[in-house]
């Protein structure tokens, strides 16, 4: 396994400070948006705690640049190949309303889904389906990448 300091969740937290910026600069938007917010930012936790909990219980790795032991097609990862992800873009949108910056949602949110669609996913699956051709390719016909 390489080493790398290139993980979502670092990429996660520079989106998130960018979110947090536009709202100490230039905070817009209606007040109650940031209880939503929070509301929203809790959800994406718990759908990634959840699916990081399904993976952990398969016995698979949850490192993005790991070797998978498992193909997971339970809990979260039944509606999305990729639960963590959209978790992680719950989290941010809902961390921009909370900063009351719900306009920057918008291109931050997009931006971390190109990067993640762009840096992470395709490796990942070029792995699962490596290590499970036929199961992965049934999985990937049945199951949307994001929802």
């Amino acid at each position: 396994m390489r080493m790398t300091a290139d993980y979502p969740k670092i990429w996660l937290a520079g989106f998130v400070l960018a979110g947090w910026l536009a709202g100490r600069l230039a905070p817009h938007g209606p007040g109650w948006l940031a209880g939503w917010g929070l509301v929203l930012a809790l959800a994406g936790l718990a759908l990634m705690i959840w699916a990081g909990w399904t993976m952990r219980r398969a016995h698979t790795t949850v490192d993005p640049h790991g070797q998978p032991r498992h193909l997971v097609t339970s809990g979260p990862f039944r509606l999305s190949r990729n639960p963590i992800y959209v978790a992680d873009a719950m989290i941010l949108a809902g961390l921009c309303l909370a900063f009351r910056a719900p306009l920057a949602a918008v291109p931050l949110v997009a931006g971390f889904v190109l990067v993640i669609s762009a840096r992470f996913i395709p490796h990942e699956e070029r792995r699962l389906a490596q290590a499970f051709p036929d199961a992965f390719a049934a999985y990937r016909q049945r199951t949307r990448r994001w929802l």
